[in-house]
């Protein structure tokens, strides 16, 4: 990491932007006067070379316009600055080196015979200057100070692997990493809002004061109740962490959230899951499941602590509340009046930040440490503290954005905070002015991705595969640029990112490990700007939260056209009847969110003829059948589809209809059982797919071998498919892969023998695999390894002699057991390979809302 910081300092240092910018500016010119001469010639003997070119030319101008403001400490803006930088040199060089010599030789004898008689233009001098201006711009871009893209995707991805289960502390190692940029992992000692008082900060009293009430023999209901951003989700997940709490409910201590649309059997599915000891019976409706989870309680007698956060209603309230011996329920509301008054209940309301707690939240954000540094303005820093009204989210937030920023961007926060409307419970357009200022330190490209994060539902973990597909195919960024933004994002706290398996996939372009969420607040502020267009206006339509029907401000336009780019839609069940015929002609990515037992797909996707990227998630506790699938037939363009907990239809159905797909994910999916019927002469034809993507399929036993004829696939998934046993022999018949990731199927027992054909194979995945019993003999074939996570696979007793064979081979993560034979084999044969022992991880805590 240090050469890596020695050598993007270096390119700094050197000036690049600053050199390339008079050798575009002498370029651009010359190119273009070739351009308009070339235009002059029969369109069918234009030559096309002349206008690709002077595209890249205006783009890297603008490139360097951007990079000129842009500092290293911004480490996550730079890095992708950089990554385009790369990209240019690329383009340039490839155009110099391959695609200009062969449009000289074709067109310029040609084009200068046409035009000499003119007087006007040398053309061979003309060809002497794009060639060796362009050569110039070659050069500058490489004696800047090269730097290994590798390197840099080793700072980015190493990071990212370094991310856990812990929300607080991700943001703390990607805040550091923003500021300092190169190291390998954040040393600060928190470990989460109850090992690290600063994330509590000025909560001590309201601590004492809440467990007070909850050791109250006759308190049976103990209500939290502040606006938005107050700190009730923190002070009560500290409170389930607390030694006394767990010395007086022992392990019964269960936490859940409603949030402001809920799916109350779905909620109460989750409750009887983690409460009662026995089979889920079938629940009618949220009604039954209350009768029955009540009848149980009431059997039961021991201390239970039930925290419901974010409850928004007493409608809600009522339904989700039970009695029982030993039983009790905290709830934390921004509505006192959602907390129902009885002689069993108490209600508390969360102050805000005393002026010297506030100064400390906001400092620990903001700076690392709780006091204003020495050489910081303390007066400036005291009036931005003061802005924010003590709120701790705001505090949060806004410190976060102006972590290493420079003093002119403070003023500016500054001014901006003073001018917006106060913060109050009152007034929410205070709170979203004062955050809205957070915002102001994103890029263009990046305040549109924080914009798209209104599509999804707050307080829920979502994959992030799924927001970045939307990034790449609709927001045209590159996967590890628009990963980047994802990393910014959360050291901002803008969002949070967890993960409960530091996978290395993420180096090979696959974030299904990796979940977001967003607090509601802040998925307020995005959907509150998206919003400032008029309707039919506006790039983003979304429904900020579950309806029976459409929102009757769109019906009201539906013989309209929409200008949105990205539609979410949240509803309960649709039949062919509710939905009505929307235009959406420029729509690219679509969201649908519901909670039902049947869907049926609206027709009006037939005429999204933009459509890339569509997500289907049911939301309820079981799998919905979906229907309408043969309306996808006619979207030519889409690239990505997400499903979650869905019985899917046929896939070879589905493949018939989808022959533009590049991307497949199936999470928590029934009916994959199919796939073992298919015929063996029988294929699934994807003729362009790069990434499929399995995971919970619990019905999926053998993949057919029809499958493997997709051999323009990259990155192979199958993870946590319990009853699967084998893969097909000719799985080596993928031999575009990079990355096969097999984790978590504990039924297989071996791998084929072709998977040692995947001479394209640099990521191998079989953790969590404990019936495997051993690897191909062969598997030193796999010339172009690099990395393989083997941890937990129990059965797996040798590795075989031929993986000293993988010189290209560079990091091994295994268990104790197995640690030693990688060791021989690193002081042998491989002396950089990297092996990493761990202990055991597995957790299903992911499947929690």
């Amino acid at each position: 990491m240090e050469q890596l910081q020695r050598e993007m300092e270096s390119l700094f240092c050197n000036s690049l932007c600053s050199r390339l910018d008079p050798r575009l500016d002498e370029l651009i010119p010359i190119v273009q006067q070739v351009r308009s001469l070339d235009m002059e010639s029969p369109k069918d003997q234009q030559n096309p070379v002349y206008k690709k070119f002077l595209d890249i030319l205006i783009k890297g101008k603008e490139l360097v316009r951007k990079c000129e403001n842009v500092s290293p400490l911004n480490v996550f803006t730079y890095l992708r600055n950089m990554s385009q930088l790369f990209k240019l040199e690329k383009e340039i060089d490839d155009f110099v080196q391959h695609q200009m010599p062969a449009a000289t030789l074709l067109g310029m004898k040609q084009l200068t015979r046409e035009l000499k008689d003119g007087g006007h233009v040398d053309m061979g001098l003309m060809n002497d200057l794009i060639y060796g201006q362009a050569s110039k711009l070659t050069r500058e871009l490489k004696d800047g100070g090269h730097v290994d893209m590798g390197l840099m995707n080793d700072l980015i991805y190493g990071q990212a692997s370094n991310l856990t289960s812990d929300p607080y502390e991700n943001t703390l190692m990607l805040q550091q990493m923003s500021m300092e940029g190169w190291s390998q992992r954040c040393e600060t000692s928190c470990k989460g809002s109850q090992e690290n008082p600063n994330f509590l900060v000025g909560m001590e009293k309201s601590m004492f004061r809440v467990k007070e009430l909850l050791f109250q023999s006759d308190v049976l209901v103990v209500g939290v109740q502040c606006m938005g951003g107050g700190g009730k989700t923190t002070l009560a997940l500290a409170l389930c962490e607390d030694s006394e709490v767990k010395g007086f409910f022992g392990n019964n201590v269960f936490f859940f959230t409603v949030s402001q649309s809920p799916n109350l059997k779905s909620v109460l599915h989750t409750m009887w899951e983690k409460l009662i000891n026995k089979k889920i019976p079938e629940f009618q409706n949220a009604e039954d499941a209350h009768i029955q989870l009540q009848q149980e309680l009431l059997m039961q007698s021991m201390p239970i602590l039930v925290v419901l956060d974010d409850v928004w209603s007493r409608a809600a309230l009522d339904i989700l509340l039970f009695e029982g011996p030993g039983y009790k329920t905290l709830v934390t509301t921004r509505d006192s009046s959602t907390i129902p008054k009885s002689p069993s209940t108490r209600l508390y309301q969360l102050p805000l930040l005393e002026p010297d707690d506030a100064l400390s939240l906001f400092c620990f954000w903001a700076f690392g440490q709780t006091t204003i540094p020495s050489t910081a303005q303390e007066n400036l820093i005291k009036q931005v503290k003061a802005e924010c009204r003590g709120l701790p989210l705001a505090l949060k937030v806004i410190g976060s954005c102006l972590h290493g920023q420079p003093s002119p961007a403070w003023e500016s926060a500054k001014n901006k905070l003073s001018r917006a409307e106060k913060i109050s419970d009152y007034h929410k357009e205070g709170l979203l002015g004062c955050l809205e200022t957070s915002i102001d330190f994103l890029d263009e490209e990046a305040r549109e991705c924080f914009l798209d994060l209104g599509a999804f539902p707050e307080d829920k973990k979502i994959c992030a595969d799924a927001l970045l597909d939307i990034w790449v195919y609709v927001r045209k960024l590159e996967w590890q640029d628009a990963f980047v933004i994802l990393l910014e994002l959360a050291s901002r706290n803008l969002l949070t990112l967890t993960t409960n398996l530091g996978s290395q996939a993420i180096t090979y372009g696959s974030a299904l490990e990796l979940y977001f969420s967003q607090h509601d607040v802040m998925r307020d502020l995005a959907l509150y700007l998206a919003s400032r267009d008029r309707i039919g206006h506006r790039k983003r339509l979304l429904m900020p939260k579950e309806e029976s029907n459409l929102p009757g401000k769109w019906e009201e336009l539906k013989d309209k056209t929409f200008d949105a780019q990205i539609v979410s839609i949240n509803t309960g069940f649709m039949d062919e009847n509710q939905w009505s015929e929307m235009n959406f002609p420029e729509a690219e990515a679509l969201v649908l969110l519901f909670s039902a037992s049947d869907y049926i797909l609206p027709t009006f996707i037939s005429t999204m003829r933009k459509l890339k990227v569509l997500l289907i998630i049911n939301r309820g506790s079981k799998r919905a059948t979906v229907e309408g699938i043969a309306v996808l037939s006619s979207l030519s363009k889409l690239k990505s589809i997400r499903l979650e907990r869905l019985i899917v239809p046929v896939l070879q159905e589905l493949s018939k209809a989808l022959w533009t797909l590049e991307k497949l994910s199936l999470s928590l999916c029934e009916g994959l059982g199919n796939l073992s019927k298919l015929n063996k002469k029988l294929s699934l034809n994807f003729p362009i797919m790069l990434d499929f993507n399995l995971d919970h399929c619990c019905d999926l036993e053998e993949l057919p071998y029809g499958l493997c004829d997709m051999s323009t696939i990259r990155n192979w998934s199958i993870t946590n498919c319990h009853l699967v046993h084998k893969l097909p022999d000719d799985f080596g018949k993928f031999t575009s892969l990079r990355m096969l990731r097999l984790s978590a199927c504990p039924g297989l027992k071996e791998l084929p023998a072709s998977i040692c054909n995947l001479k394209q194979l640099e990521f191998l995945d079989i953790s969590l695999c404990e019936c495997l019993v051993e690897l191909p003999e062969e598997i030193g074939q796999l010339k172009n390894l690099r990395e393989i996570d083997m941890r937990e696979c129990s059965c797996l007793k040798r590795v075989p002699k031929s993986v000293r064979s993988l010189r290209t081979l560079k990091h091994v993560i295994c268990d104790e057991k197995i640690e030693q034979q990688w060791i021989s084999v690193k002081k042998s044969d491989i002396p950089d390979l990297v092996v990493e022992a761990v202990e055991e991880h597995f957790t299903l805590d992911w499947l929690d809302d």
